[in-house]
C-alpha cells in the first residue's frame, strides 16, 4: 500500500534532515541532488522544516551567484537539548549538548563507596541540572546514561546486580522524575562501541568486537551494524569468562574466578609490579592506564635495564588479553577487535600489535586489533549520541498513518 501524501512528505523532510545531521549545511539544491527529489518538492520540504523551527539560513554558499539557491541551510542546533551521563561506582560525569551533539558544558563529581543512596542520587541529580545551567540551557529534551550492569531488554532498565550500588538504579526515575525529560539508559560498554563505530576507530567496520579494559573489563559486539544486546542484556559480560590463569572459576554472583581477575585494573596493578613498573596515578582514570603508559613509553626508549620489564609486562599483559579476545574470535569471528577503555587506549597500537600476533597464533580467523581511540570518555560521548539520536527520532518523525 502506497504512502499517503502526509506521510510521504514526512519520510522526505525526516531524510533532509538526516542529510543536515551528517553533511552539515546544505543549499535547496545540495539537498534535491542528494535526496533526488523534484525542485518544487525540496522547496515545500524546506518551507515546512522552516516553519517547524527545525531548520534555518545559517550562511550562504561561497557561490559566485548569490539570492535564494545560495542559501545555507542547517539544523537549529537550540531546538532540543541533550544531557550525557557516565555513571561510574565512584561517581559521575556529564555532558550538555544541542541537538547537533555539540558539548556546551561538562563536569563531573566524586561519589563515594559510603554514600547513602538518597544522598547519591541527589549529588548526580543536583549535579545535571547545574552543567545545564552553566550552559544556558533551561530545559533539556534527551538524557542518555551509561552505566556498567545489565539493561533488561523487556524494561530498558538496568537490573539488580550486587556488584553495583543502588543508587545507579534510581538514578533515571529521579532524573525523570526532577527535570523532566525523556531519560534513556544502556551499558556503559555498548555506548562505548556505539562512539568507536561512528567517531572512533571503528568507523568503516558493520560487524566489530570491542573490548573495555578501565576498572573493570566488558565488552561489545556489533554484527552487521546492530549492536546485539543478548536475550537478557548480557551480551558481553566477559569478566565472568572462565579462562586459565586464575586459580578458579566465577559464579553467578561474582566474576573473581574469570577474566576479570587477569584483566581489571587491580589485576593489571599488581602484574605491573611484579615487573617493576611504576607510575603516578593521573586523575579520572584507573591507575592501571598510567602504568601501561609508563611501560609503552620505556619500551620505546632505547634497549637497555628499563625497557626490558617494560617490554615483558606488556607481553604478559598481552597474553592475557588474547586469552578474552581469543574466546570471543571463536564464538563471533568479527573480524576486528577493538581495544578500548582508559587501558585499552594507553596500550595503544603497542599493545594492539601484541594482541594481534598472539590472536595470529592462537585462531585461524583473520582477526584485526585496532586501539580503540576515545579512551574513557568514549561512554560519555556514546551516552550523548544516544540521546540525541532519541532527541531526533522524536523531533523527526513522521506523523502516524
Amino acid at each position: 500500500m502506497p504512502a499517503s501524501p502526509s506521510t510521504a512528505r514526512a519520510i522526505n523532510d525526516r531524510l533532509a534532515l538526516r542529510l543536515l545531521q551528517q553533511e552539515g549545511p546544505l543549499t535547496a539544491g545540495q539537498l534535491k541532488q542528494l535526496t533526488g527529489l523534484s525542485r518544487p518538492s525540496v522547496a515545500d520540504l524546506v518551507e515546512r522544516l522552516a516553519a517547524a523551527g527545525l531548520i534555518g539560513v545559517v550562511g550562504e554558499s561561497g557561490e559566485q551567484r548569490r539570492g535564494p539557491n545560495a542559501r545555507l541551510y542547517g539544523i537549529v542546533a537550540d531546538r532540543a537539548h541533550l544531557a550525557g551521563l557516565d555513571v561510574r561506582t565512584e561517581g559521575v560525569s556529564v555532558v550538555v549538548a544541542d541537538l547537533l551533539g555539540r558539548p556546551l558544558a561538562e563536569a563531573s563529581v566524586p561519589i563515594g563507596d559510603g554514600t547513602a543512596t538518597a544522598p547519591a542520587v541527589g549529588q548526580a541529580v543536583a549535579l545535571v541540572e547545574r552543567t545545564a545551567e552553566e550552559a544556558g540551557v533551561k530545559r533539556l529534551h534527551t538524557v542518555g546514561i551509561g552505566a556498567p550492569g545489565l539493561i533488561d531488554p523487556a524494561t530498558g532498565e538496568l537490573r539488580g546486580s550486587s556488584g553495583l550500588p543502588e543508587w545507579h538504579r534510581r538514578l533515571a526515575a529521579a532524573l525523570q522524575e526532577r527535570l523532566p525529560a525523556r531519560v534513556v539508559v544502556e551499558n556503559e560498554t555498548n555506548l562505548a562501541a556505539l562512539a568507536e563505530q561512528r567517531e572512533g576507530v571503528a568507523r568503516d567496520r558493520d560487524t566489530f568486537a570491542l573490548l573495555w579494559f578501565g576498572h573493570g573489563v566488558g565488552a561489545a559486539v556489533v554484527l552487521d551494524g546492530v549492536l546485539r544486546r543478548g536475550a537478557s542484556g548480557g551480551t558481553g559480560e566477559i569478566g565472568f569468562l572462565p579462562v586459565p590463569g586464575t586459580g578458579g572459576l566465577p559464579s553467578a554472583r561474582d566474576c573473581e574466578g574469570g577474566f576479570h581477575s587477569l584483566a581489571s585494573a587491580a589485576a593489571l596493578a599488581e602484574l605491573a609490579h611484579r615487573h617493576g613498573i611504576a607510575a603516578p596515578a593521573a586523575p579520572h582514570e584507573p591507575h592501571a592506564a598510567a602504568l601501561v603508559r609508563e611501560a609503552v613509553a620505556r619500551a620505546a626508549g632505547p634497549a637497555g635495564a628499563a625497557s626490558a620489564p617494560a617490554a615483558a609486562f606488556l607481553d604478559a599483559l598481552a597474553d592475557r588479553v588474547a586469552l578474552g579476545a581469543a574466546s570471543v574470535v571463536a564464538v563471533l569471528d568479527p573480524g576486528c577487535v577493538v581495544l578500548a577503555g582508559e587501558v585499552g587506549r594507553a596500550g595503544g597500537a603497542v599493545l594492539a600489535d601484541r594482541v594481534r600476533d598472539r590472536l595470529g597464533r592462537m585462531t585461524p580467523l583473520p582477526t584485526e586489533v585496532r586501539a580503540g581511540a576515545l579512551g574513557g570518555g568514549a561512554v560519555l560521548r556514546g551516552a550523548l549520541l544516544t540521546a540525541r539520536d532519541g532527541a531526533q527520532d522524536e523531533l523527526f518523525a513522521p506523523p502516524e498513518r
